[in-house]
């Protein structure tokens, strides 16, 4: 029994795996160190999180080139990617950057996918990411990098005087990452319909 189990995660943890399995990791290094003060923390932040997101696009290419997708990345793949995104905009709701509302929106699309995902796997499907969640992903990244590199502006301690038409910035971008995930969210149930059947 004990052999089988180890088997099949040998199965399983092959290296594209692995590196999803090492941003779940990176993703609790990356809250720590927003919380820390000082701007070489904020460095390592951003550091960590650009990290994370390599992972992300390395994992689906080897997995990809070296015919080893499995069932298992499939479904971790876009569960690391929710860790590291939502993680990372909660804490910047806790840092009073963003506004709560917009968090709100993005994990309640997030969560309705999740279902539809865990019912599509109690009907033996598993359902991948499609490209329109992609495009999502990369626009909450954008959104999370340029908040990174306002909290590095702010450590620096100097008066920058476009301060203000940055954070505008920020907003906008990310009201555009709220548009682009409920418009992917909506999407990927309309492709998905048959699983409520």
């Amino acid at each position: 029994m004990h052999c089988s189990f180890v088997k099949l995660m040998g199965d399983y943890m092959n290296l594209a795996n692995k590196l999803t399995v090492s941003r779940i990791v990176l993703a609790g290094i990356f809250i720590l160190f927003l919380f820390v003060r000082g701007l070489s923390a904020k460095f390592a932040a951003l550091a960590v999180f650009t990290l994370a997101c390599v992972t992300d696009y390395f994992d689906g290419f080897i997995a990809r080139k070296t015919g080893s997708i499995t069932d298992f990345g499939k479904l971790m793949d876009p569960i690391a990617d929710k860790i590291l995104i939502l993680g990372g905009f909660l804490a910047f709701v806790e840092m009073k950057i963003i506004p709560a509302w917009m968090v709100m929106v993005i994990i309640s699309r997030e969560l309705v996918i999740t279902g539809i995902r865990i019912l599509a796997l109690s009907k033996k499907k598993v359902l991948a990411a499609e490209v329109a969640g992609k495009h999502k992903t990369v626009s909450q990244i954008v959104a999370m990098l340029s908040i990174l590199v306002f909290l590095i502006i702010k450590e620096l301690s100097f008066t920058f005087r476009y301060i203000d038409y940055y954070r505008s910035g920020v907003y906008i971008l990310m009201f555009i990452t709220v548009v682009m995930t409920l418009t992917s969210g909506i999407s990927y149930m309309v492709r998905n319909k048959d699983i409520f059947t």
